[in-house]
């Protein structure tokens, strides 16, 4: 079992889904973002970056973060992500449209681009379904998962960048599962931490 440490920015839904939830039996440790610096991150075998963090204290720590994915580790990026800090990061900003399910008939948008990846053994499309606020274009040789109809990945997988493994989604499963809506986002945690701690990535 891989040991999972999560970058804790402090906002009630960041302690509602990684401090009192049935996700916490998953993290080894919860680190508080301002002592993000002086933390030794090579302890873990993957470090999740929730959405909505203090970006500027994420840039802040970049190189610490790039470090510890050249020496393998797993790094997870929820959420848009407007700074960059991650490898190859090409973010595109579009607009969210909250209300495109109310329409008879509407499709989200969203592809599978690679469905045999064993990701998909642990969720579904239909979990990673609510909305995207933009899209990454990885760097090239990035495994994407979930991308819009157009090519822009929403869920991606880069080996490519350093020796380790960047799992970086436009997805913000914790924000809405943390503020208690959004009924999928809490599919896709269900799936997705036991990936993390015991699947192939």
């Amino acid at each position: 079992m891989r040991k999972i440490a999560v970058i804790n920015g402090g906002s009630s839904f960041h302690n509602r889904t990684y401090r009192e939830s049935k996700y916490r039996e998953y993290i080894t440790e919860l680190i508080y973002l301002p002592e993000l610096e002086e933390t030794d991150l090579m302890r873990f075998d993957v470090v999740i970056f929730p959405s909505q963090l203090h970006l500027g204290l994420v840039k802040k720590n970049a190189p610490k973060i790039r470090e510890y994915a050249d020496h393998g580790g797993i790094v997870v990026s929820f959420g848009p992500q407007p700074i960059e800090w991650i490898p190859g990061q090409n973010w595109e900003h579009r607009e969210t449209n909250f209300w495109w399910w109310t329409k008879k008939g509407a499709s989200s948008g969203l592809v599978l681009r690679n469905p045999k990846h064993e990701l998909f053994d642990y969720i579904t499309l239909n979990d990673a379904t609510w909305h995207q606020h933009g899209v990454y274009w990885p760097p090239e040789g990035s495994d994407v998962l979930i991308s819009t109809e157009d090519g822009g990945a929403v869920l991606y997988v880069d080996k490519v960048s350093t020796k380790g493994t960047w799992i970086v989604m436009t997805l913000d499963p914790d924000y809405h599962y943390g503020s208690y809506f959004m009924p999928a986002t809490e599919r896709f945690l269900d799936g997705l931490f036991p990936w993390l701690r015991d699947g192939i990535i």
